[in-house]
């Protein structure tokens, strides 16, 4: 049994707003956070769960079994915005930033619109400034918009993440409108002979 988690965070101020480059001074709005395990028959189960600030003591338990924890720029922003909320052990878990990925891959800064509008075909659903807004508002409608937003984003980055592992590429478009296609390795390390318990992954 493989167990994957797939969250996004979003917040409730911008670095703007905040006199500190530090994500865990801009206060957390929603975290989503997708499941996903399958069995060696391909059986694959997923549920999305999305947490208010005030909920999220009931997340963290989401995140111990996992044998990868997935994120877009999750090492650099995520965690460190979680980090006043999350209990010590979680930036220990094992991580998987697809955001350091592609940097080291191509020395970089590739955001998630422009790899899955290059890679997929599919543009975000709304943007982050607009998120902040929709937390500050605190309208039922607006609050909605947030959590499908950040849902949004969250199926978006498996959609990358899953795209990445089977094809060991991804694609961005260059400054002279060329669609570039560079090689990634999103598999699990291979299985120690004397390590039964090591994972493979679910593609």
């Amino acid at each position: 049994m493989v167990s994957e988690v797939f969250f996004d965070v979003e917040t409730q101020r911008l670095f703007a707003d905040i006199e500190s480059d530090d994500p865990g001074k801009l206060g957390i709005s929603v975290v989503s956070v997708l499941t996903r395990t399958g069995d060696p028959d391909g059986n694959i189960k997923e549920t999305m769960r999305s947490f208010w600030e005030n909920e999220l003591s009931g997340m963290w338990q989401l995140f111990t079994p996992a044998d990868r924890i997935i994120g877009f720029n999750s090492l650099s922003f995520d965690i460190p915005a979680l980090s006043p909320y999350s209990p010590p052990a979680f930036s220990k878990l094992p991580h998987f930033d697809i955001f350091a990925r592609v940097r080291d891959a191509t020395g970089k800064k590739l955001g998630l619109a422009t790899l899955a509008r290059d890679t997929l075909g599919r543009d975000k659903s709304d943007i982050g400034t607009n998120a902040v807004m929709y937390w500050n508002r605190k309208d039922p409608a607006s609050l909605e918009k947030l959590r499908k937003y950040c849902e949004a984003d969250v199926y978006l980055t498996r959609d990358l993440y899953d795209y990445g592992f089977r094809n060991r590429k991804l694609m961005y478009r260059d400054k002279w409108n060329e669609i570039r296609t560079f090689e990634v390795d999103f598999s699990y390390p291979r299985p120690d002979p004397g390590d039964p318990g090591t994972q493979m992954g679910l593609f």
